[in-house]
């Protein structure tokens, strides 16, 4: 069964629910798609973008508490009191507000990172939390009720059977967007914040962006879950947006697969419905009632960590494999290609670079300059700071005294990814891939700076063109590098040579003028060399210019135009390959001494 015939199926039993089932089945049913909505937004902000949040509870109170008031509250100011007569406008009120409230939370919080960032989203949980319960306004801790029902085509959704309908529709919705949200050139720039920072800045992604929008999708999932739950209930108090509940939706995330938009709904309906038959069952078998699920669910949670770190998504999709789609990428226009310097042409010119981290100077009035059309081979002994100057050429690390130019303009000081921007691009030392993502998605990635449709239209499907035109591109640095036959493979599945080549096709998808290769040759055999140094000279002779860090010096001293030496983070001879092959210091350096 096709991935389509599936969805067809599981429309179909959606609709037929309400017409076979009984009001209890409904009801929980209601509930999933409720908690559904909360926890898609988690697998996108936790799962895909790899931000820890246990505040969505609090967003969901934010949504419900806004309708609620709108609708109840009497005497409001002219235009806010047209916002609450009918509940329908109280929709995009309540998720204005909600995302107004999560921006200015998330400019604080998304600055965090590792735990600090989780123990941030706790801080504001509980605070917003406390809020509810101590604004008279808002009910205090006895909360709001005469929430009007909602009237739709004349129909009043009063009962659970009708409101059905209107949770799951508004569910499948926002599956449907968040999957073509993820297909997209925003969505791999999501995706590549699992692969840190650096390597995305470095791509050209605008990293700070991409996590407040992850940040405010999933709040304003959210709201519409809370705006919902306040029309079905029709009457909100405190209780069910407090911290426990924000730990809880993240639990269903995890447990249901945090990698994947449909374990939102594994995650939701198995929690939901273990929830229930547990607070049925646990209570006759201890004799007393109590929270004894929550103890089962830490349990699980431990289990599901230990045994299936991915949730169950993966369990259920074993279950039922879908048909695999043909591999293929749509024939597509070229992108445009950025004028390149003519040969010769300085592109790169460092002057007496320093980076001093403390007491230890990593790199010390380093200077070198890389012309179009040249292969600059950068060598040394480990430790020689060459991957320093690296970082202090794209942006990674801030200079600590010199200046760095390209194409003329002076760059220290400039983030990563403006830099990227001008037409430089890299690899890393470390390869730095998504692991999960298929070779032509991770190479897609370089290509980022070419597109310009947003996240509006990635969620829409209307930026088709211009995706279709990028993967094409993507596809053809592949073919460039070689692996063509591993186009669709999942990255991590290479070996690490063959990660190194994909590092390489990334870097090119960018369209860069000056290309930064950190060892690129290691872990690839004797062949593989040749053709890297092949693919290197084709790259040089059509007026790239490219900065090599490399251990093999076989592979350095047939290929590179001229070489620097760096040891100590200085810089200690430089020239064409074969007079540095005979400088005492070099040898002194690498050999210990001469005879």
């Amino acid at each position: 069964m096709s991935a389509r015939s599936r969805v067809i199926v599981l429309v179909i039993a959606l609709a037929l629910g309400p017409l076979i089932l009984p009001e209890f089945h409904i009801t929980l049913l209601n509930y999933i798609g409720l908690y559904a909505l909360v926890t898609l937004g988690l697998v996108l902000l936790t799962g895909v973008g790899g931000l820890t949040s246990f505040g969505q509870a609090a967003f969901v109170g934010v949504g419900a508490y806004t309708t609620a008031y709108l609708t109840t509250a009497e005497g409001l100011p002219g235009f806010v009191a047209w916002v609450g007569v009918s509940p329908w406008l109280t929709l995009p009120a309540a998720v204005l507000l909600t995302v107004v409230v999560a921006a200015m939370l998330g400019l604080i919080t998304l600055r965090l990172s590792g735990h600090y960032l989780p123990l941030g989203t706790i801080a504001w949980g509980m605070s917003l939390y406390f809020l509810f319960g101590n604004l008279s306004f808002l009910g205090g801790h006895t909360g709001l009720t005469g929430i009007p029902s909602l009237n739709l085509f004349g129909m009043d959704l009063k009962d659970g059977r009708h409101f059905y309908y209107l949770i799951w529709v508004l569910v499948l919705g926002a599956l449907w967007l968040s999957q073509n949200l993820l297909d997209s050139r925003e969505g791999r720039a999501i995706r590549a914040l699992k692969g840190g920072t650096v390597m995305a800045e470095a791509m050209g992604v605008d990293t700070a962006r991409s996590k407040m929008v992850v940040f405010l999708v999933a709040a304003g999932y959210a709201a519409l879950s809370g705006w919902l739950y306040a029309h079905l209930q029709r009457f909100v108090n405190p209780t069910p947006f407090g911290l426990h509940i924000g730990i809880e939706y993240l639990f269903m995330a995890v447990v249901g697969g945090a990698g994947n938009v449909w374990g939102a709904l594994v995650g939701a309906g198995l929690i939901t419905v273990l929830k229930q038959w547990l607070q049925d069952l646990l209570p006759r078998i201890f004799g007393a009632s109590g929270n004894f699920e929550i103890i089962f669910f830490g349990l699980l949670m431990i289990f599901v960590l230990h045994r299936a770190r991915d949730g169950l998504w993966p369990v259920v999709r074993r279950l039922f494999p879908a048909q695999a789609a043909a591999a293929g990428v749509v024939a597509a226009a070229p992108l445009p290609i950025r004028e390149k310097p003519v040969a010769g042409t300085v592109l790169l010119d460092v002057r007496d670079a320093v980076k001093k981290f403390g007491g230890l100077t990593a790199n010390n009035q380093m200077s070198l300059s890389v012309k179009a059309g040249e292969i600059l081979a950068l060598i040394g002994p480990n430790g020689a700071g060459k991957s320093t100057l690296f970082n202090l050429v794209t942006g990674v690390e801030p200079l600590t005294s010199g200046e760095v130019h390209f194409l003329g303009g002076r760059v220290d000081g400039k983030a990563s990814r403006e830099i990227a921007r001008l037409g430089m691009s890299r690899t890393f030392q470390h390869v730095r891939l998504l692991a999960t993502m298929s070779v032509l998605e991770n190479v897609a990635i370089g290509a980022h700076l070419r597109g310009r449709q947003g996240v509006f239209a990635a969620a829409f499907h209307l930026e088709r063109a211009e995706e279709e035109r990028l993967l094409a591109e993507a596809a053809r640095q592949v073919e460039l590098v070689g692996l063509t036959e591993h186009l669709m493979d999942p990255v991590g599945s290479l070996a690490l040579g063959q990660q190194r080549t994909v590092e390489i096709a990334r870097a090119l998808a960018a369209d860069p003028s000056l290309l930064l290769l950190d060892e690129p040759a290691a872990g690839l055999r004797y062949l593989e060399k040749a053709a890297l140094a092949d693919l290197l000279r084709k790259l040089r002779d059509n007026g790239l210019g490219i900065l090599l860090v490399e251990h093999d010096m076989d592979f350095v001293m047939g290929l590179a135009d001229s070489v620097v030496v760096m040891e100590f983070g200085e810089k200690i001879a430089e020239g064409l390959p074969e007079e540095v092959q005979g400088n005492p210091d070099v040898i002194e350096a690498y050999l210990g001494g001469v005879d």
